[in-house]
């Protein structure tokens, strides 16, 4: 939904990876089941945006004609639209093992930049014309990987945005790449994603091997990389990172790096890591995704790449602080025993109040199938609509 005020705070919208679903028809129903509901809680009359997300095998099924035009329907009978797609997971997302599967595979893999160019072609026909639209994406690699890769990672990068370059010559339609910087992956903080941007994305080779590509002289190739080539500014993955807000805005915006997307959620906080925190802590010790946790001590910064890890060394994490990632309810101010980050979202969405960081916003919390049983009370789409409702309020306030 389009946020009201001044200056324009952008669209509003969740990411549908919080429905299980990997084949079209599971989306679909999916979709129908609950966008109704949300829209109705939310927006009421009102067009309603949609962050959808497709696995590589919805994402092909909806390139032939008759998938496609169920799509079409589905949203224009339901008064929605779609501005962004989440592009990050490839394959099954929900009800089975996923862990570091979520990053394969990755950007130095001809298999994600043709996937990512499939989802590219959907959303140039899906994209209201006056809107950008966005495609969030996994972080170059998972981090273990990364050695000897990195040079792969950006040509696939850099022939994306070729491919992105060419929608918008041929239909009018400008979308931007998002790389999502996450714990444990080859873009972990703002500090290495800048890094990685100007070595390997926005450097002059990179605007040399673009202009080669396109026929255009270095300076219009790197007016092309920046225009397709921005961030998806996960909160949740900000604050297990332990980030400033305030600083890491000032720095992305004097790199030249946009916010193409800024996905709002909130991670488990351990202010003090006592027995008792360990012990409701296990409760979220689930075997789906990965977990990672970064600890702070001072200014000293451990990390560990699950929550078995952390709790093996638990022992030696007196007077130190857990930041854990996994998302919960944006309106949870505390969970039992536990706290969230959600003062750090607070203090993202005012900054977004006052100077806009981004043209979308995505509740994100996939986690719902994996919550302990206590805090799922209540229905998936009357979750959504409040943590929409809880944005909208902070926003507005």
């Amino acid at each position: 939904m389009h946020l009201a005020g001044e200056p324009d705070l952008g669209h509003l919208t969740y990411c549908t990876n919080i429905h299980a679903g990997n084949s079209w028809p599971e989306v679909r129903a999916g979709l129908e089941k609950n966008l109704p509901l949300i829209r109705t809680e939310v927006a009421g009359e009102a067009p309603f945006g949609v962050g959808l997300r497709l696995s590589a095998a919805a994402s092909t099924s909806l390139q032939q004609p008759k998938p496609r035009a169920e799509l079409l329907e589905l949203l224009e009978t339901g008064n929605h639209y779609v501005f962004t797609l989440n592009g990050f997971p490839y394959g099954p997302f929900h009800g089975e093992q996923v862990k570091a599967g979520a990053y394969r595979p990755d950007w130095g893999s001809p298999a994600r930049l043709a996937y990512t160019n499939e989802l590219a072609d959907l959303l140039a026909d899906l994209l209201p014309e006056a809107l950008i639209g966005s495609i969030s994406t996994v972080p170059g690699t998972f981090k273990p990987w990364a050695k000897g890769n990195l040079s792969g990672i950006a040509e696939n990068l850099i022939a994306h945005v070729a491919h992105l370059y060419g929608i918008e010559a041929r239909v009018g339609r400008h979308i931007a790449l998002a790389l999502e910087p996450e714990p444990c992956c080859l873009l972990e903080t703002v500090e290495e994603t800048i890094q990685f941007f100007n070595q390997y994305l926005f450097s002059s080779s990179a605007c040399s091997r673009l202009a080669k590509t396109l026929g255009m002289t270095k300076p219009a190739a790197e007016g092309v990389l920046r225009r397709h080539l921005g961030i998806c500014y996960d909160v949740c993955h900000a604050a297990v990172e332990f980030e400033n807000p305030v600083q890491n805005i000032a720095d992305l915006d004097a790199a030249g790096i946009t916010i193409a997307k800024l996905q709002l959620s909130s991670a488990i906080r351990v202010p003090e890591v006592t027995p008792a925190a360990l012990d409701v802590l296990g409760k979220f010790d689930e075997p789906v995704y990965l977990h990672q946790v970064v600890e702070k001590r001072g200014d000293q910064f451990s990390r560990y790449l699950d929550l078995p890890e952390a709790f093996a060394a638990a022992a030696d994490s007196s007077n130190g602080e857990w930041r854990i990632h996994f998302h919960v309810p944006v309106f949870l101010e505390q969970l039992p025993g536990l706290g969230t980050t959600q003062n750090f979202l607070r203090e993202i969405l005012q900054l977004h109040r006052s100077h806009p960081l981004s043209a979308h916003l995505e509740v994100e919390t996939y986690t719902w199938d994996v919550l302990p049983a206590e805090h799922r009370n209540v229905t998936v789409a009357g979750a959504i609509a409040r943590e929409l409702q809880w944005v909208k309020d902070v926003i507005e306030s």
